[in-house]
């Protein structure tokens, strides 16, 4: 038996051999070349060790041609190769994440088609930004739970990128980078897909679609007004009713009017806002801790607390009195609600303050009246949010609206719909020499703007009426050769049963 040819054992070969056998054809019939067995590691080789194993194979052939052997190899390759087992990989998408088959995509699309209708009611503009940004952009903002809830890495540029948390600080990069190309105001939209590593909760995912609408270049509380305005027409449409849903209101000034009693520096109005954030999530007392850490006194924080349960604008005012900026503008915004038409929705409470660091006036969420679910949506102001940019500060509002928790809050309620595929037409060939006429109907149909589900093989009658009927398609048109000799198909509207024939040319 030869041996292995030495051009096979060049040791510039850029792979790990695996076991292989190979064949020459002659005369006698089809010879095995054994390999060596060096060649058979389980272990990628380098250059240099394939080049030792050319060189121990050679001297081999050497000694065995010496010896007046047959120039074979003992100890050569006999038993057939194993066939390499294929694992079956984890078939469910990773932790915190979803699938869109048909029937939950037909969902997220009505949903979709409810944001961008409500936007456009409102003269808003679809923009978008990209799922992946640069990390500062997240992190710049100190003492926020998102900064530890990042997709983040360092890419092969050596840059650090992260997956969108949230979409507003990208509308701010945008904004800064148009610059005075930019015409005030601003009234955009986004429907985009926001990444969080976070612990998971009814509702709450580690991705998630986000219909944000943000008013830049206005400073009066008519864009807050404008923005509740068009949530409330978003719930309406849906058939959610003020009885499902309300809006908590407040205003982070509320904040700023109390800390400056006790002369608690401006710089600590993030990080007390950012605990106050976490009222209703973890113990009172350790809300207590994080407040004392910041350097604020026992009496401020009391005082503190005391305001953060008012519940009542006129409370609140007899506490903090009518001339504060703070005031004027949630009693502003109650006048405006009234003018809306949506007063009922809204109620004060002075413990909403946002999670987020950047927002700067009146704040707000949407909430569910039976309080089962998570916040279902947030906004509020954020004028100062350009300048930690670089940029230069424009009034600017918006709000942040997830899929997921208004999902579950029409379960809850009995108000998904009924989301069926549907189809026009259901176009099949009778005969397997007609397949080409059929898709010439479906073509024509197509033009025409009708949806046609074409049958690619040939099928039989019974397998295509249960087609249509799981298409839920408004009628079938089939093309037989009788028909077809006369210039005709065969139609048949599968809601009344009504069947007739018809010329081509004169199918709608």
């Amino acid at each position: 038996m030869p041996s292995l040819p030495s051009s096979l054992l060049n040791p510039r070969l850029s792979f790990s051999l695996k076991p292989l056998l190979l064949f020459s054809r002659s005369s006698d019939g089809p010879r095995l070349f054994p390999i060596p067995s060096q060649l058979l590691s389980k272990k990628p080789r380098t250059f240099s060790s394939l080049a030792s194993v050319q060189s121990s194979a050679t001297a081999n052939g050497s000694r065995s041609s010496s010896s007046g052997g047959s120039g074979g190899r003992s100890g050569a390759l006999s038993p057939s190769p194993v066939a390499e087992v294929v694992q079956r990989i984890d078939v469910n998408p990773p932790k915190g994440t979803r699938d869109f088959p048909p029937e939950d995509m037909r969902l997220r699309t009505w949903l979709f088609n409810h944001f961008r209708e409500v936007s456009r009611l409102f003269g808003f503009e679809e923009v978008d930004y990209p799922v992946l940004e640069s990390e500062a952009l997240f992190i710049r903002k100190a003492g926020e739970e998102i900064r530890d809830q990042l997709y983040c890495f360092e890419d092969r540029g050596n840059r650090r990128v992260a997956l969108r948390p949230e979409l507003t600080p990208s509308l701010a990069r945008l904004v800064i980078q148009k610059g005075k190309s930019l015409s005030l105001p601003l009234k955009w939209f986004a429907i985009g897909q926001c990444w969080r590593y976070e612990r998971m909760t009814r509702g709450r995912r580690r991705e998630h679609y986000q219909w944000n609408m943000d008013i830049l270049g206005v400073s009066e509380v008519t864009a807050e007004a404008e923005l509740i305005s068009s949530i409330v027409t978003f719930f309406k449409r849906i058939g959610i009713t003020e009885s499902d849903v309300g809006f908590k209101v407040s205003s982070r000034k509320v904040l700023q009017e109390v800390l400056r009693c006790y002369s608690v520096p401006e710089n600590l109005f993030g990080k007390v806002c950012i605990i106050i954030d976490k009222l209703e999530k973890i113990p009172l007392d350790e809300i207590k801790r994080e407040l004392n850490a910041t350097g604020l006194s026992v009496e401020a924080i009391e005082e503190l607390l005391q305001v953060l349960s008012i519940k009542s604008l006129t409370k609140l005012e007899e506490i903090l009195g009518g001339a504060g900026e703070a005031i004027a503008d949630l009693k502003q915004l109650f006048s405006l609600a009234e003018k809306f038409g949506y007063s009922e929705w809204i109620q004060f409470d002075a413990s909403v303050v946002r999670g987020l660091a950047y927002y700067t006036g009146i704040v707000f969420e949407g909430f569910d009246r039976e309080g089962k679910l998570r916040a279902i949506c947030g906004g509020g102001r954020y004028d100062r949010l350009l300048s930690t940019f670089g940029g230069d500060d424009v009034p600017a509002c918006g709000f942040g609206f997830g899929d997921a928790v208004i999902v579950e809050l029409l379960k809850e309620k009995g108000l998904l719909p009924e989301l069926n595929l549907e189809v026009d037409n259901i176009v099949c060939a009778l005969d397997h020499d007609l397949q080409g006429v059929a898709a010439d109907v479906a073509t024509k149909l197509r033009e025409k703007g009708q949806s046609v589900d074409l049958v690619l093989e040939s099928k039989p009658l019974k397998w295509v009426f249960k087609r249509a009927a799981r298409t839920n398609a408004q009628r079938l048109i089939l093309v037989g050769n009788t028909e077809w000799q006369k210039g005709m198909v065969g139609v048949k509207i599968l809601s009344s049963g009504e069947q007739y024939e018809i010329k081509l040319e004169e199918l709608e």
